[in-house]
């Protein structure tokens, strides 16, 4: 008999595209996430999203809010929120180190994007941020104006 082939392509990384535009990143980190097996099902279909995602520290632990993970389709037992709060894994010393510069003003925990390691686990690079004011935005704008338009003459030439 021959086997089923698996048509379903699975998705290298889900990016957060508007926190580079909204923010200005200070540094990053990369942690784990805890995760029903369905979920992560659909977070490898590409079925997730990080837009409108942000952390919190609550109680010496960090939360993940806002994850869109819509439900996996073949599971038959209970599906969990599709946005509901996910517990991030972290040290007790990480958390700590990021309470600290958190407690400055202005300065949130951003997921930049989710990705699978090499031993197929489920990771989230989180970015320590500051969030960017209008004129900051229109020079980030400019600066890609700029770039494409440096880009377009080489390749004329």
């Amino acid at each position: 008999m021959a086997k089923k082939q698996h048509t379903q392509q699975y998705v290298q990384a889900i990016q957060n595209r508007k926190a580079r535009y909204e923010f200005e990143i200070l540094d990053t980190l990369v942690t784990g996430i805890q995760l029903f097996g369905s979920e992560v099902k659909s977070v490898r279909l590409g079925k997730a999203s990080l837009s409108e995602s942000f952390a919190i520290i609550l109680r010496n632990e960090v939360w993940l809010e806002n994850m869109q993970i819509t439900p996996y389709e073949h599971c038959h037992t209970d599906q969990p929120e599709a946005k509901r709060s996910r517990k991030l894994l972290l040290h007790k010393e990480e958390i700590r180190k990021i309470q600290t510069k958190i407690s400055e003003k202005g300065l949130t925990l951003v997921p930049l994007k989710a990705f699978f390691n090499s031993k197929g686990l489920l990771k989230i690079e989180l970015a320590i941020a500051k969030g960017k004011k209008l004129y900051d935005k229109r020079e980030t704008i400019k600066a890609r104006e700029n770039q494409r338009q440096m880009e377009q003459i080489r390749k004329q030439y």
